[in-house]
């Protein structure tokens, strides 16, 4: 999970929706009202779902251990084989633009001759 979070796509994209999210919250006071109610909900289910879960994944730790080692291989393969995932969000799309304009301005310069 910590690997996932950390790579470039991922974290800002990540930024982005938490930058919309707060924006969100914080100017409508009724969606503001609803979204703290949702947060405490959630971080109270969470800390009782902790709770009963942290004695199966001590039992289940080397598994979890050993699938969490061949799941980072595969996300450094994965990694390598996209380049794409170490680019932020805002990147990708300004290089999408660039790329979509130059092929457009291609396609019409062959039109035109």
């Amino acid at each position: 999970v910590h690997q996932v979070a950390n790579m470039n796509l991922v974290s800002s994209a990540c930024e982005i929706v938490s930058t919309a999210y707060a924006s969100t919250k914080e100017s409508h006071r009724y969606i503001r009202s609803v979204c703290d109610a949702a947060e405490k909900g959630v971080k109270s289910m969470t800390e009782a779902t902790a709770s009963c879960v942290q004695p199966v994944l001590t039992t289940l730790e080397p598994h979890v251990a050993a699938a969490s080692e061949y799941a980072s291989k595969g996300l450094d393969k994965l990694g390598e084989k996209l380049p794409l995932l170490q680019k932020p969000v805002d990147q990708i799309i300004s290089d999408t633009k660039d790329l979509v304009s130059s092929r457009v301005a291609e396609a019409k310069d062959a039109v035109s001759s």
